[in-house]
């Protein structure tokens, strides 16, 4: 198994959001605003598209799924510096 590769909270940011960007299932306006990293596994927090109530939308399941993939894939390769 390969070491994963060390790198900034801002730089894992960038390679998140191109990510996003070239994904099938990007909706305008999703993005990562920030990163953190429990026991290995990156958590990426952003917009989540919910109502003026708070309520989730149609947008919701989208949002937590890409930000779920990003986790999966990204986890592999990356880890924060601290």
């Amino acid at each position: 198994m390969s070491e994963k590769k060390t790198i900034s909270q801002f730089d894992l940011l960038l390679i998140a959001n191109q990510v996003i960007q070239a994904h099938d299932d990007y909706i305008e306006g999703m993005r990562a605003d920030s990163v953190e990293e429990k026991e290995e596994v990156l958590i990426f927090k952003g917009n989540y598209f919910l109502d003026e109530q708070g309520i989730p939308t149609a947008n919701t399941t989208a949002v937590f799924n890409m930000f779920k993939y990003l986790a999966h894939h990204l986890s592999k390769e990356f880890t924060l510096e601290n």
